[in-house]
């Protein structure tokens, strides 16, 4: 009943009544120590008090908890050295993770504790002294591997077409070697060492994604976009392309290049998840995710529906006419393709105009380039400017997500002896075999001076207004009388304990 208090605590709206009660009801708690303490006890999300704090955003209960967890090692004048304990906010041994949970939730108001004191200065740790090597290193090995697959795919096994052609429109003079004339001479031989390295690269990333899917869920895996879920959405399908064209290649299928184009161009686009580890470029990422799976996704629905009319008007226009002298729209299919790039404004308008073109075409495109051009694209093109407005302000706070997010996947993908845990355990300090991070703070006199001159220049100038009140009270018809004078003096005695507050302060000064 406890525990289910305290999770009902850290909910609440009025934040200093919910400290309270939550120091109240820990009073009354034996166990304050241990795996029984109402503290450590989850509820059936598995979150403690403490994890529920981060994930609903509420920064208040947080700060209250952590102060309630520091411990002050030493202080002389300014500087003062305080332990905080991160023992469930730390990653390198927990299951669930305090800092995942945070950047996967939904709500905005949890990211801000990213900012707070003991989460900043960890991540700043982590992030400094191992996530952006490894980072940077892992990136560096991804663009090699890309160039080597690239290269493989470029110096691919063909031989010249022996067979005739079959239709005038046939253009093809190269196809596909079998499999027994593929790896004959040293040059195939220097292509397959490329080829395994391709394919065992693809095996790796499969292994290593599907467990992250079935620990985390499919849903919430590719969902979240600060986790890169649209990233693991391509990388997991360019590994499948690779297995594809592995099994075409073996097989002697023909049709291998289908598998092989989708592989290049999804592993290459891939490369843009590694721009996250750049401050200037992180952000970026998240906006291209936001507008392809937000406005852009919404766009092609109606771009979808406005393609599929006007092309199929197109194709009926010209289905009587010579396609040797109108061949944009001699069959249906070309008539969707063509009706695109004029979407797109890629091409003009397809028209011969050494022949008779039929009425109905002139009327049918000057519709589709009011339709398309003036309309469609533009409104496409104030939505992402919008998308670009609402993520140009919380750039910082999406960059600093994503190195958070950076951080939990390579502490958890890298083994233990790679990435030592962070902190000071302490059984140094006497503290147990909880872990601790040190952190130094400088408190500045001058400031903490001059806010103590503020609140006594305003605890005098109240003073000053509840005498004047009390006269006022008192002699309410004297004051009646004599108003103006009343108000000089007040002004006077204002104008006097000012004065003497500037007095203080240049003295001290």
């Amino acid at each position: 009943i406890g525990n289910t208090v305290l999770h009902i605590l850290v909910l609440q709206p009025n934040k200093t009544f919910a400290c309270h009660m939550y120091s109240l009801i820990l009073s009354y708690d034996r166990s304050k120590e241990g795996p029984g303490s109402l503290e450590l006890i989850p509820n059936n999300e598995g979150l403690s008090p403490f994890k529920l704090a981060g994930v609903e955003g509420n920064t208040v209960m947080f700060q209250y908890l952590m102060q309630k967890r520091k411990q002050n090692l030493w202080s002389f004048g300014p500087l003062s050295t305080v332990l905080y304990d991160i023992t469930e906010i730390d990653s390198w041994a927990e299951d669930q993770s305090f800092l995942e949970l945070i950047v996967s939730t939904k709500k905005r108001e949890a990211r801000q504790i990213l900012d707070l004191t003991p989460v900043k200065e960890l991540v700043s740790l982590k992030w400094n002294m191992y996530g952006r090597p490894y980072f940077c290193f892992l990136a560096l090995f991804y663009i090699l591997y890309m160039v080597c697959f690239t290269m493989c795919c470029v110096y691919r096994p063909l031989k010249p077409r022996t067979g005739n052609r079959t239709s005038s429109r046939d253009n093809t003079v190269y196809v596909q070697k079998m499999l027994q004339e593929s790896y004959v001479e040293y040059e195939d031989e220097l292509r397959l060492v490329g080829e395994l390295i391709t394919v065992i690269g693809a095996v790796v990333i499969l292994v290593l994604e599907i467990p992250d899917i079935l620990r985390v869920g499919a849903a919430k895996y590719f969902g979240q976009t600060i986790l890169g879920g649209p990233f693991h959405i391509i990388v997991i399908t360019y590994a499948c392309m690779i297995l594809v064209t592995m099994v075409m290649r073996l097989t002697s299928t023909t049709g291998e290049v289908v598998p092989m184009s989708f592989a290049l161009v999804l592993g290459w686009c891939n490369v843009m998840y590694f721009a996250r580890g750049f401050q200037m470029l992180g952000p970026f990422t998240i906006m291209i995710q936001k507008m392809i799976f937000g406005d852009l996704m919404r766009f092609c629905w109606l771009m979808a529906v406005v393609i599929l009319g006007f092309a199929s008007a197109f194709y009926i226009i010209f289905q009587t006419e010579n396609p040797e002298n109108l061949g944009q729209f001699y069959n249906y299919p070309m008539s969707l393709f063509t009706t695109f790039e004029l979407f797109l404004t890629i091409i003009d308008g397809p028209a011969n105009y050494d022949v008779d073109l039929p009425f109905m075409y002139s009327v049918v495109y000057f519709a589709f380039a009011i339709i398309a051009t003036l309309l469609m694209l533009n409104l496409l093109i104030a939505m992402m400017g919008d998308t670009h407005w609402r993520v140009a302000h919380e750039q910082d706070e999406l960059w600093r997500a994503q190195v958070v997010a950076t951080t939990v996947m390579l502490e958890r993908k890298l083994p233990r002896c790679l990435w030592p845990r962070s902190g000071i355990c302490g059984r140094e300090f006497g503290l147990g075999d909880r872990w601790y991070l040190r952190i130094e703070d400088r408190v500045d006199p001058n400031k903490h001076k001059m806010m103590r001159y503020t609140e006594a220049f305003k605890a005098q100038e109240r003073d000053n207004y509840d005498k004047g009140s009390e006269k006022l009270e008192s002699n309410g018809d004297t004051l009646c009388k004599k108003g103006l004078p009343a108000l000089s003096l007040s002004r006077n005695t204002s104008r006097t304990s000012s004065h003497r507050g500037w007095e203080i302060l240049r003295r001290n000064t």
